[in-house]
């Protein structure tokens, strides 16, 4: 993995081909906005955000939480940690160094299974999503296990909000058997600008384990 600079755009490459761009950030910013909007009135909320990326996700979550919030960023790579407090830090506004923030350098899922029933939000940007890109250790945050360890992280009625590349039913069907009310949100990578589609998936955590039903398809952005 290593980071790039071309004129005004910032590139993290693995293996020498694109992991994401500073110029593509509009879906990351939609995970938080669609996250947020399921953190209640818990005092104080605290979120988890699941890979740290060019902190565009943890931007737009600081910016969605009340004060008193608590934001646990888990990111496995210390250099993209590095790289938000160098030569990255600017282009989110710094969400570093943001009193609410915790760093917690390691894996993810360890943090989930440190933290029962602790967060009213889960935002995962591990990867390319379900479908490993980076690392195939990652089909380990996604799988049944994973999600297990995300449903028991939550608090009731707390989301699990999952950025993907690409849709993938097994994966709702996952969160659905694992007792989410499961939801997919169709969006654009920059937004009203344009550009491809990714998935977001949000995973409500019942107040009691039901039947599965359907997953409802929302489409938010064209």
């Amino acid at each position: 993995m290593r980071l790039t600079v071309r004129d005004d755009e910032y590139v993290i490459l693995v293996n020498g081909k694109t992991l994401m761009s500073s110029r593509t950030h509009g879906s990351e910013e939609e995970l938080a906005t669609l996250a947020c909007r399921h953190v209640g009135a818990s005092e104080p909320p605290r979120v988890l955000v699941g890979g740290l990326g060019m902190g565009f996700t943890l931007r737009a979550t600081l910016d969605l939480l009340p004060p008193d919030a608590i934001v646990t960023v888990a990111e496995l790579v210390p250099a993209v940690v590095e790289w938000n407090r160098g030569p990255l830090a600017s282009l989110a506004g710094h969400p570093l160094n943001d009193r609410r923030v915790r760093i917690d350098v390691g894996d993810v899922r360890c943090t989930l299974r440190a933290n029962s029933g602790r967060f009213d939000a889960i935002l995962l940007d591990v990867d390319n999503g379900p479908a490993a890109f980076t690392a195939p250790d990652n089909h380990g945050l996604y799988d049944n296990a994973g999600v297990g360890a995300a449903y028991a992280a939550l608090r009731i009625g707390g989301v699990l909000a999952v950025w993907s590349a690409w849709d993938d039913r097994k994966f709702e069907q996952r969160l659905r058997f694992h007792g989410f009310v499961a939801q997919v949100n169709r969006v654009r990578a920059r937004l009203e600008k344009g550009g491809a589609h990714h998935r977001i998936f949000l995973g409500v955590k019942r107040t009691h384990r039901a039947p599965s039903h359907p997953v409802a398809r929302v489409r938010t952005r064209r």
